[in-house]
């Protein structure tokens, strides 16, 4: 779906909502999450003010934690099982599986209004590791491409913040709302 620039907004709709108490891969789908300000997914293992992922807190566990909520487009779920993987909603870490939006295109700053209540700042993109293989070979792979200059392209899905608590569920709306101009594109959080 584009943005319409004229009014920044756009309407995409969640797919599904998935987390996992610890630090497991793919994470179960869920009838609803709650993000919670400034935290993330409440009961997911990677709620919290500061890092939580384990790379992150070995380097520096005082870092912010931009990386609150993780959401992917459901689109490249459909690009990865054409091209023979066998992906679904929460199984890459997600938390968040949309639908509509180019999520990869959205600039630094982006608020998503996701259901009735809830907002999260989108931070940057996340960068895919080592664990994608370990789920399927050669996943990691098919989640990177490169653009006409040769730069890198991480398909992997977008980082964000919560702004505002809510629930969040299959089904609910999402809009989009942009940052002031100029916007910033995303860089790996």
């Amino acid at each position: 779906m584009a943005i319409d620039t004229q009014e920044q907004r756009a309407v995409g709709e969640v797919l599904a909502v998935s987390m996992s108490p610890t630090h497991t891969f793919s994470k179960p789908n869920q009838e609803y999450i709650r993000l919670l300000t400034g935290l993330g997914v409440e009961g997911d293992a990677h709620l919290g003010r500061t890092v939580k992922h384990r790379s992150r807190v070995a380097v520096d566990p005082t870092q912010p934690n931009l990386r609150q909520v993780h959401l992917i487009h459901g689109e490249l779920h459909t690009e990865l099982q054409a091209a023979g993987f066998t992906v679904s909603a929460g199984q890459m870490g997600e938390n968040i599986t949309t639908r509509g939006i180019d999520l990869l295109a959205l600039p630094t700053g982006t608020r998503l209004h996701l259901g009735e209540t809830a907002i999260v700042e989108v931070t940057g993109l996340r960068n895919p590791c080592v664990q994608l293989d370990r789920f399927q070979p050669g996943l990691m792979a098919a989640v990177l491409d490169h653009d006409e200059n040769g730069d890198l392209i991480r398909k992997a899905g977008i980082m964000g913040i919560v702004l505002t608590d809510g629930e969040v569920r299959p089904g609910d709306p999402i809009r989009v709302e942009l940052p002031p101009a100029p916007h910033r594109p995303l860089v790996k959080v």
